[in-house]
């Protein structure tokens, strides 16, 4: 049985040599990285909105049990209803029996992290519920049998003619490579979902501790009319999602949105309070707040890896990864991919077996440059490696072979006891082992060591 860490490394090297799916991602990102640097030119001091962030991040995460009770009491006293999860397995017994005193047939589910994380449609497919993705591109994957492949973009990896083929033959639809056609198409078999539907499961962006309420960003209206039409609004939320009160979002919207699609602010924005109150003609009669931990104070409890919890999810790291752009979401394994997910899902999902994520990275910083709550990705990914290191996850020969090489630098002498042809043959089963001269040409080696060089100078 492969390991996740040799699936990985499989996945990897297929990924990275096929063309077609590099030209793809290559050609999306580019389009988001053009409108990125647009959106950058509205800031006026873009690297001030950064240190406002992390720091409102920071000072919520030194008091997050504070901030939550806040919250919580802020929320309940409108009629919403807060559970507190400690892990997946909780989330889920709640939605479970949610869905059943509702006598659930249908749930409208608004893209959502959180409960992909939690596998969400997997467990309410396990009991009879249908679970229909709204968000247009979470919809194409979920009909294609994938997980989210981006962040923020779920189907980044398909082309329009990829889409139109997993249309052709899930919905029974002609082939049309009119994309205008293909959303309408969505739209028409959505909306009769929305309608049907006894809850509406969401995200949040932002938990608003002052005001109690949960902000929503999106582009298409599918999460408003998702929380709307049902009689329950089930929102499943992290909970390191906290800012201090509704005037921040002033500042974290316009950074969520520039950051991850270039737009000076998403189409849609709502704040959700709590259930439909006496006088309003619309929204669920019932609301409820799931705040998920499911792994998040194990970093709350590490003071040097905690500002991992200030990510707002805006997807910039990934765009900016040369390893993503090579490898691509899917080859991560995750719920969280890019440098973020290599960063915190070992935290998530257990170090032994996600450590080697730490590992796919070139250490170049670009994710921490764009990063717009100023996390140190490369440097928590630095963090990772070596705690891995400590808890003794790395394979044996590794062990070994760096034994070795410390007691030989140390031993200076002892390199030159060993023959040349030796130290030749052990460099290069090294690098074969390591895969270094798969697609490469033979090592060359040098005529003379470096300590004859030296000595002839």
């Amino acid at each position: 049985m492969l390991t996740k860490a040799t699936a990985f490394q499989t996945d990897a090297e297929r990924k990275a040599f096929d063309l077609e799916h590099r030209r793809k991602i290559r050609f999306n990102i580019g389009k988001y990285d053009a409108a990125v640097s647009a959106g950058m030119q509205h800031y006026a001091d873009h690297e001030l909105a950064r240190a406002r962030a992390a720091y409102l991040k920071a000072q919520v995460l030194e008091k997050l049990d504070e901030y939550l009770l806040q919250f919580e009491a802020a929320f309940t006293a409108r009629g919403g209803r807060v559970v507190w999860a400690n892990d997946a397995q909780e989330a889920l017994a709640e939605i479970g029996r949610l869905t059943a005193a509702r006598g659930a047939r249908t749930v409208v589910k608004a893209k959502s992290m959180t409960t992909e994380e939690i596998h969400v449609n997997k467990y309410l497919q396990s009991r009879g519920v249908e679970s229909v993705e709204t968000d247009l591109g979470e919809y194409i994957v979920q009909l294609n049998g994938e997980r989210p492949y981006h962040i923020v973009t779920p189907a980044m990896h398909l082309s329009k003619a990829d889409i139109a083929n997993i249309f052709v033959k899930h919905l029974g639809i002609e082939h049309t490579d009119d994309a205008q056609q293909l959303v309408l198409t969505a739209r028409h078999l959505l909306r009769d979902k929305y309608t049907s539907a006894e809850v509406g499961i969401t995200g949040g962006n932002f938990l608003i501790a002052k005001e109690g309420g949960v902000a929503v960003t999106e582009n298409e209206g599918n999460a408003r009319l998702s929380a709307t039409f049902p009689g329950l609004h089930i929102a499943v939320v992290g909970i390191e999602k906290l800012i201090p009160q509704l005037t921040d979002l002033d500042l974290f919207w316009p950074l969520l949105s520039t950051s991850g699609t270039g737009q000076q602010v998403t189409v849609y924005n709502t704040v959700y309070f709590g259930p439909r109150q006496p006088g309003e003609p619309d929204g669920p009669e019932e609301m409820v707040v799931i705040l998920l931990d499911n792994g998040r104070t194990n970093l709350l409890a590490r003071p040097d890896r905690r500002e991992a919890l200030r990510c707002i999810r805006c997807g910039a790291c990934l765009n900016v990864c040369p390893v993503y752009k090579n490898i691509g979401g899917h080859t991560y394994e995750t719920t969280y991919s890019g440098p973020i997910g290599s960063v915190i899902s070992p935290h998530l999902s257990g170090l032994k077996e996600h450590q080697h994520l730490s590992f796919a990275s070139s250490l170049c910083g670009a994710c921490t440059s764009v990063c717009p709550v100023r996390i140190n990705l490369h440097n928590l990914l630095l963090l990772n490696r070596q705690q891995s290191v400590e808890e003794g996850h790395n394979a044996p020969v590794e062990k070994v072979a760096i034994g070795l090489w410390r007691w030989s630098m140390r031993h200076r002498w002892a390199l030159d006891v060993l023959p040349g042809r030796l130290k030749d043959f052990s460099l290069g089963y090294l690098l074969d082992q390591a895969g270094w001269r798969k697609r490469r040409e033979s090592l060359h080696v040098a005529d003379k060591s470096f300590r004859e060089l030296w000595k002839a100078r």
